[in-house]
């Protein structure tokens, strides 16, 4: 990105904090306030010592610094750095109200405030603002959609907190690890997590809310490969660092996870509290996509538990607030849990016409093509898109139409490794081949689904992380 041009006039590669640009700040600031060099100097130093700053041949001291910034009547940090005192402050103030927008408005006017505010932090050289506003970027993309220009961003973060403490690291590990899910890359997104977990323990790293946001993060591809063990571990754990952790965004969080688990587990009266109360505590944030997030677990609580007239309107809601909020990705995903709805409910019509725009690119008014549901976006969800085609197909006696589309799934889950997913689809490949007299085809697909079954509650990764000291 571009840097501003006060910048530029110090010539390439130059520093803020170099003694020549420092000294170059001392004689504007001296000339402007009408000071000789013994009034600034005095009665710490001499005015040979100030001519020789001034000319860039010295690097002042923290102590000299301070001196001269008293005397001249500016703050340290603006003398020694270039930046106006209170500019970290406000950069910091805009990025919680980018935050803000974010969490109630639609992502890409958020984006539009992270990308300003990363442009101005870079040309004043704030690490840490940086890092933030990318990190903020990265969320509004992944809610967008833009899966690998938001992986970038948290990859960018990364690198400038790369000499920060692990925990401080974290969000922008958790935001990879996230858009590698989305993308339908399951293992390497558990790969992510599993080993900060275990960079933290080892080194005894263990804070609450660098632990629980890993947790929670973990929960959602531990359960699309069927490792429910190892969700309802990371869910435990999660329950148990909560009492320690401040953000209720991130209890929030956390309550939405643990639901999952308890699904898993067919404790439906148990998940739809924990969902309630990660609702209530969004509600008071105004986070409205992590709001739509807990209305669409709710619908699929409600729909394992066969109430599909309380789950399509649970859905129904999701979706209409993750569509305001123009948060293109989620959407897509609760249409396709939507129309899974539908057609049990015999609106096999309906269901198809959700469907069908999910899996075609078309274009938008710019004329630029629009994402669509595939293999490195929302790969999970493309598959159970197929699968419900291919349903809905079969159910209509098209067999030819009902194979395309299972195998289209099939091949969509085999790269992501979710396993529930995929063994379940190679059952109705299977029945659809032997019904079809094809007996050697279905056994082949049997023996598919049976393979992903064969380790239940692996991830293929080896051990589990570490348990930390609660």
């Amino acid at each position: 990105m571009e840097r501003n041009r006060s910048e530029g006039a110090r010539g390439e590669g130059t520093r803020a904090d170099d003694p020549a640009e420092i000294g170059r700040r001392v004689l504007r600031l001296r000339g402007e306030r009408g000071l000789t060099q013994r009034q600034l100097a005095e009665p710490a130093y001499t005015p040979a010592y100030v001519s020789t700053l001034e000319a860039g041949k010295v690097r002042p001291s923290e102590a000299a610094l301070r001196h001269l910034a008293e005397r001249l009547g500016v703050g340290y940090e603006e003398l020694a750095t270039g930046r106006p005192a209170r500019l970290a402050a406000g950069l910091r103030l805009r990025l919680t109200d980018a935050r803000r927008a974010l969490a109630t408005g639609a992502p890409g006017d958020a984006a539009a405030l992270f990308r300003a505010l990363h442009e101005e932090s870079v040309a004043h050289e704030l690490a840490p603002e940086q890092a933030d506003a990318l990190l903020g970027l990265g969320d509004c993309l992944l809610e967008s959609g833009e899966l690998s220009e938001a992986r970038d961003c948290f990859a960018a973060a990364e690198r400038l907190l790369a000499d920060d403490p692990l925990p401080r690291r974290v969000p922008a590990i958790r935001g990879r690890a996230t858009a590698h899910l989305l993308t339908g890359e399951l293992r390497y997104a558990c790969y992510l997590l599993e080993n900060t977990l275990d960079e933290l323990n080892a080194a005894s790293l263990h804070d609450p809310e660098a632990l629980l946001l890993l947790y929670t993060a973990s929960i959602a591809p531990y359960m699309d490969m069927g490792a429910h063990a190892r969700a309802a571990h990371a869910a435990e754990l999660a329950l148990a660092l909560a009492p320690g952790v401040g953000d209720p965004a991130l209890v929030a969080g956390m309550h939405r996870g643990v639901a999952r688990t308890l699904i898993a587990e067919g404790r439906i009266a148990e998940a739809d509290a924990s969902l309630a109360k990660a609702q209530e505590l969004y509600r008071q944030l105004h986070i409205r996509t992590e709001l739509a997030h807990c209305h669409w677990m709710r619908g699929y609580v409600h729909a394992q538990d066969g109430d599909l007239g309380q789950a399509e309107r649970e859905l129904r809601t999701a979706r209409d607030i993750l569509a305001s909020k123009r948060a293109a990705l989620f959407t897509e995903q609760v249409e396709v849990e939507l129309a899974d709805v539908l057609r049990r409910r015999g609106r096999t019509e309906e269901a198809e016409a959700l469907l069908r725009p999910l899996l075609t690119s078309g274009a938008d008014d710019a004329g630029d093509e629009t994402g669509a549901l595939g293999a490195g976006r929302g790969a999970v969800h493309a598959g159970g898109a197929h699968r419900l085609l291919g349903l809905i197909a079969e159910e209509r006696g098209d067999t030819e139409r009902a194979e395309e589309h299972y195998c289209a799934a099939l091949s969509l889950l085999e790269r992501s490794s979710a396993a529930g997913d995929l063994a379940d689809l190679c059952r109705l490949l299977g029945d659809l081949l032997r019904r079809s007299g094809r007996v050697e085809a279905a056994m082949d697909a049997y023996r598919t689904g049976l393979g992903h079954r064969a380790a239940p509650g692996t991830t293929t990764l080896g051990p589990a992380p570490a348990t930390p000291p609660m």
